[in-house]
């Protein structure tokens, strides 16, 4: 496979993983919160498809999501299922990270603004759990990417 196709696979496991995850967030939240888990997961599953298609387009088979996801935050609330948002933006965001640097503009473009989402989104459902809604310089980049290796 190509750098690009392999780029845009991991983005689209991620996607899977976010709207499998957004079932359980959307379960424990009501009201207006509800209302945005809904329209996030919605656009988690445009997000997914539109990523088939650039793989499909490309000649390759898009990865099928998982039967089930192990969830990182274990959902017993409003407040962790919000917790469980921010995590899931997060790992959307770092895997785009690896399309934001394919050779194509427009890939990059559609990374970029990805991350954007994701990014502005992290930050709501942090706020939304009562946490901090600081952000890194560099979202999505572990923390050994940011400084040199001796």
């Amino acid at each position: 496979m190509s750098r690009t196709v392999d780029a845009l696979q991991g983005a689209l496991a991620a996607e899977h993983a976010a709207v499998y995850g957004y079932g359980t967030v959307g379960a424990r939240l009501d009201g207006g919160d509800r209302e945005t888990a809904r329209i996030v997961m919605n656009a988690h599953r445009a997000r997914r498809d539109e990523l088939a298609a650039y793989i499909s387009a490309r000649g390759a088979r898009p990865v099928a999501a998982a039967a089930a996801y192990r969830l990182p935050v274990r959902v017993a609330s409003p407040q962790t299922a919000a917790q469980l948002a921010a995590v899931l933006e997060d790992r959307v965001l770092g895997a785009y990270l690896g399309l934001a640097g394919v050779d194509e503009p427009e890939l990059r473009r559609y990374a970029a603004l990805a991350m954007q989402e994701a990014a502005g989104r992290a930050v709501a459902w942090r706020r939304a759990a009562g946490g901090s809604s600081t952000v890194g310089a560099f979202p999505g980049l572990p923390p050994d990417a940011l400084y040199p290796r001796r």
